[in-house]
């Protein structure tokens, strides 16, 4: 980005919102330094900037200052177009009619010859999104309810159980093609992911009445909590050193976990090992996991990881080795 385009990118940042020096530096991926001269600048073109101290302080643009509705550059239309196609691979979404209209109005904006230019790229470029079968009719709702911070009773279906749970929305995302609901539960009294489709009905429930219910301690330690900052909670458990040898389909596979994807190297042209440090909590999820792989993946340590996979792989052969003898 050269220094106009990013001169005109600090204004338009700045009628969002406040920003910092360091914010728009790594926002534009240059040095503060930087920052404070183009903001010297903007000010002798006489933008109206000020700035204010404190521990919430920042830069601003003095109430009622805009820019006049601005054309979209080719790599921005581009950015955008993409993200928007990415939207639309998704089964089910609250803005299913909205995700479409918005594509045809950003197109008609752009001159022919630029749209021309952004389609043939976007055809060969996208974002792979698994193909689900499934609705969630309570997603809108449940996105407003977790802006708004609202207790829910929610029907929920898990592989164990469906039965109505009490918890505190705190952030709804997308991932491998489904929507997931981070929130605390006060049935687990802990932090869980749930999936959106499996949700059968929600209720609003007393938002007051939860908040004394519930140990205002215990829910001010995970209020605030991300999806990434929930599996960092178990940092201080017990781990155990995990070493597996998989195949180009088994690190396919493998890659697309987002705990242990990064943790892949190559070994040789066909092989790759993963290495990282399990927590002792999530030992059945890795039984569960390399499991799956079959024979795509060897577990190199440790030997009891080895073993209990052995065991299920053991079960399953009798299984089907009884029924052939039988016969």
């Amino acid at each position: 980005m050269n220094r106009i385009d990013r001169l005109l990118a600090i204004v338009i940042a700045l009628q969002q919102r406040q920003e910092t020096a360091q914010s728009l530096a790594d926002k534009f991926e240059v040095s503060k330094r930087t920052i404070f001269r183009d903001l010297q600048s903007l000010a002798e073109m006489g933008i109206p900037l000020y700035s204010h101290s404190g521990p919430h302080g920042g830069i601003r643009l003095m109430d009622g200052y805009a820019l006049p509705p601005l054309k979209l550059t080719t790599q921005e239309a581009m950015t955008l177009l993409f993200s928007l196609n990415a939207v639309t691979q998704l089964t089910d979404t609250p803005f299913n009619q909205e995700r479409w209209t918005v594509i045809d109005k950003v197109k008609a904006i752009l001159p022919e010859d630029q749209l021309r230019q952004l389609e043939s790229v976007l055809k060969s470029f996208t974002i792979e999104i698994p193909k689900r079968s499934y609705k969630v009719p309570h997603l809108a709702p449940l996105l407003s309810y977790t802006a708004n911070a609202v207790w829910l009773k929610v029907f929920y279906r898990s592989a164990n159980h469906q039965r109505w749970l009490d918890i505190l929305p705190q952030q709804v995302y997308t991932a491998h093609g489904f929507w997931y609901c981070q929130a605390y539960s006060a049935t687990h009294e802990e932090v869980r992911t749930f999936r959106v489709d499996r949700m059968d009905n929600l209720e609003e429930l007393d938002n007051i009445a939860m908040h004394e219910e519930v140990d205002v301690k215990r829910l001010a330690k995970f209020a605030n909590q991300t999806h990434k900052s929930s599996n960092d909670q178990n940092l201080s458990d017990e781990r155990i050193p995990i070493r597996v040898k998989v195949t180009y389909r088994g690190m396919l596979q493998v890659e697309q976990d987002p705990e242990i994807g990064e943790c892949l190297m190559p070994i040789s042209e066909n092989e790759w090992e993963v290495r990282f440090d399990l927590p002792l909590t999530e030992w059945n999820w890795a039984v569960q996991f390399f499991y799956s792989l079959g024979l795509e993946a060897e577990v190199i340590a440790p030997e009891k990881l080895r073993l209990e996979i052995g065991g299920l792989a053991k079960k399953v052969y009798s299984t089907y080795f009884n029924s052939l003898t039988e016969k």
